[in-house]
């Protein structure tokens, strides 16, 4: 009886043991550790990506800043009363730093 539980055991360990090997192998564990390995490209990967998030981001900014001046200038034409002394002020802002020296 003995025997019986110690080879249940082995083969269920064996069992765990293959799927494990198949998550790893999944995972790309192997390629993470060879990236570590070599650290010039980790370097040029991370830069590269800094690089693609920072574009992203600045064009990301760019648009949603140009929809919103839009949006504000379509609320200014339609005269609301504290809209339009919003983009008054911002317009008295802006012609005061543009003049000032």
């Amino acid at each position: 009886m003995g025997e019986r539980v110690n080879k249940r055991l082995l083969e269920n360990l064996a069992q765990k043991i293959e799927g494990l090997l198949t998550v790893m192998e999944r995972s790309s564990v192997a390629e993470l550790i060879e990236l570590y390995r070599t650290p010039r490209r980790m370097l040029l990967l991370s830069f590269t990506s800094g690089v693609a998030r920072g574009f992203g981001i600045a064009v990301g900014f760019t648009v949603i800043g140009a929809l919103f001046l839009y949006l504000l200038g379509r609320l200014a034409m339609l005269n609301l009363p504290v809209i339009g002394e919003f983009v008054a002020e911002i317009t008295r802002i802006v012609q005061g730093e543009l003049a000032a020296p």
